[in-house]
């Protein structure tokens, strides 16, 4: 037997990524398109969709941009079903409103249970029913998490909340969905340094913080994670599925 890193290879597979014009999204879609799979990249800002398809034009695949809202059910609905090549998806579209517990805004709650929770489920559904209908061999979901999906973080309980939701999601989906060799996953990163959150690393405490609970003692990159969902996209990972891919440099191992 041998290790057959060729397995890595997303050639002839389409992907298609929510929240895919920033950060872990735009990192993901760069990946995949890297190891051969098409994008589809769904996202709010055209001016940013049109960017990314420069990044994507290198590698020689598919490109689809979508300007859409991931709460837009009926157009997401419209435009998945229509599709006629899905095998990935990439639920990585998600926010966060850090807010102590006794001070969470009603408004603030519900934007995150709308964009983490329902939208993350309702593109799951879509997509997975699209995969069953084009009667695709095999499929593969995967869910952007985060550490705080699995433990508590400070001013994030509405937010944690939401993550602990789509882990419980992924393990249900995973059940339901292994009669049609769909595999579902997630990803569960620590705090990620992207465009978002540079202006956080850029604050000595904050960087000085998120070290400290880090074993490793470095933060987390987006190719960090674009690495770990391309490996769980392809066949490489053919026996994985409703199970959580740490990438936390062992703050969770504490």
């Amino acid at each position: 037997m041998g290790i057959y890193l060729k397995d890595i290879n997303l050639k002839g597979k389409t992907a298609l990524i929510t929240g895919a014009t920033k950060g872990l999204g735009r990192g993901a879609a760069i990946a995949i398109a890297e190891a051969g799979g098409n994008i589809i990249a769904i996202g709010r800002n055209q001016t940013e969709l049109n960017s990314l398809k420069k990044e994507i034009k290198r590698f020689r695949v598919n490109y689809t941009p979508f300007n859409c809202d991931v709460n837009n059910y009926n157009r997401m609905k419209s435009f998945i079903s229509r599709l006629k090549k899905l095998d990935i998806l990439v639920n990585n579209a998600g926010t966060n409103i850090p807010e102590p517990f006794l001070n969470v805004k009603n408004n603030s709650m519900e934007t995150l249970l709308n964009v983490n929770t329902k939208a993350v489920f309702n593109v799951a559904q879509l997509c997975a029913k699209q995969i069953i209908k084009l009667k695709r061999k095999s499929g593969a979901i995967i869910n952007v998490s985060s550490i705080f999906g699995l433990v508590a973080g400070q001013k994030r309980s509405v937010y944690s909340m939401t993550k602990f939701s789509v882990e419980g999601l992924t393990k249900g989906m995973a059940l339901d969905l292994a009669k049609y060799n769909i595999r579902v996953n997630s990803v569960c990163p620590n705090i990620v340094l992207t465009p978002r959150t540079k202006k956080y690393f850029a604050d000595k405490r904050y960087n000085k913080y998120v070290k400290e609970n880090t074993p490793i003692k470095k933060v987390v990159t987006v190719s960090d994670v674009a690495t770990s969902i391309t490996y769980l996209a392809s066949e490489a990972a053919s026996m994985i599925t409703g199970t959580s891919v740490v990438i936390d440099g062992g703050w969770t191992a504490k």
